[in-house]
């Protein structure tokens, strides 16, 4: 019996995970999937106890794009499109808006929506074998200028047009050279450097990040008015914290600071 597409949510310790489960389809990302990931999103950034999330695929594959086995009851013409990209977007926004430090984890294909979702992630982490891809122009289909622009911002606006024109796959060294991939490792060693990363991530402070993940928006974004806002709010939020007088106290006192995100 097949496995009904989903997104399994785990939490260990400080560490949230979410991987899509879709093996029949290496793991293609169906439209109710898509809610799934924006649901733990929205719940996810609210949770005090979670330091890092991190996003992977069942297996050894990220995700080989949507499920476009759906496409004929989800995206069979314009107007149903626009609500496909809708959700598709709200998902990915969600996942960019998560106040801690985000992590996809990254095996074989990152194709289409599957890279859409890597590439709404703070840092991503890849095997040997991995490699984006964005086969749109070999669909048919016309690919939503958001997504486009995460591309943009991501790989750069000449990486992207040969992504979108050509529909070819970028190896995951190329990705690395253009630093849309952060560490290369193989598959005996991504999972330590995994929790090697993670452990740094946990220890630094939780208002901090958040501050910082919302400036970066905020400037990736051609400073973004309400973005910029937020992140003057969260910024003074910092520096009025416990946390900041602890981080003073500990460099002070030459050891490591115990944040606690207050």
């Amino acid at each position: 019996m097949s496995e009904t597409p989903h997104v399994d949510i785990t939490q260990e310790g400080v560490v949230a995970m979410a991987t899509l489960v879709n093996p029949e389809r290496r793991n293609a990302i169906s439209a109710g999937m898509w809610r799934e990931i924006e649901d733990f999103a929205l719940s996810v950034t609210a949770d005090p106890d979670v330091r890092v999330v991190i996003f992977r695929g069942y297996g050894e594959v990220f995700s080989g794009g949507a499920d476009i086995s759906g496409f004929e009851d989800d995206r069979s013409d314009a107007a149903e499109a626009r609500v496909y990209d809708e959700q598709l977007e709200r998902a990915c926004r969600a996942v960019e808006a998560i106040r801690q430090p985000t992590v996809a984890r990254l095996e074989g294909p990152v194709v289409g929506a599957g890279s859409a979702l890597a590439l709404s992630c703070d840092i991503r982490v890849a095997t040997e074998d991995a490699f984006f891809m964005v086969p749109a122009a070999r669909l048919g289909l016309g690919y939503d200028p958001r997504g486009i622009a995460r591309l943009v911002r991501v790989c750069g606006e000449s990486m992207a047009r040969w992504m979108m024109l050509t529909a070819g796959r970028l190896p995951v060294q190329r990705a690395f050279v253009m630093g849309a991939v952060h560490e290369i490792l193989s598959d005996d060693e991504i999972d330590v450097a995994l929790e090697r990363l993670v452990i740094r991530l946990a220890e630094n402070a939780p208002l901090s990040l958040a501050a910082a993940k919302v400036a970066i928006r905020a400037g990736a974004e051609g400073a973004d008015p309400a973005l910029m806002e937020e992140a003057w709010r969260l910024v003074d939020a910092a520096d009025a914290s416990d946390d900041y007088a602890e981080g003073r106290a500990a460099f002070a006192e030459k050891r490591h600071p115990q944040f606690e995100g207050r």
